[in-house]
């Protein structure tokens, strides 16, 4: 197998949510996981912004999609998409989990708060 940098395949995800916003109570439109060491993290367009925040304070530049029926890999080094491998399993958030979610966090007026 080859190995791309900033990619760990052993690596299972941190949980089914953001980390930082469900330890706070906060909520999120959609996820990233980080392809080095597994965090599920918010991404640009949630209010806290926990993905980018993760990848700035760790050097772990390469995230993918936490999303049902996504499997694209970001650069945030490149600014670009970039192919990588499949990861340890799960590949994405339950199908059945809301969007933005999760449910029961989500104010009804989220829209005004996404970036």
């Amino acid at each position: 197998m080859v190995s791309t940098p900033g990619i760990d395949v052993s690596v299972p995800p941190t949980g089914e949510g953001c980390v930082e916003c469900d330890a706070a109570g906060g909520w999120w439109v959609h996820l990233r996981r980080c392809a080095q060491c597994g965090h599920i993290g918010c991404c640009d367009s949630s209010p806290a912004q926990h993905a980018t925040a993760h990848a700035r304070a760790t050097g772990h530049t390469v995230v993918r999609s936490f999303e049902p029926g996504e499997d694209w890999f970001w650069s945030y080094e490149t600014s670009s998409f970039i192919d990588g491998p499949e990861l340890f399993p799960p590949a994405s958030r339950p199908a059945g989990q809301a969007a933005p979610g999760p449910a029961g966090r989500v104010p009804s007026d989220w829209e005004s708060h996404i970036h």
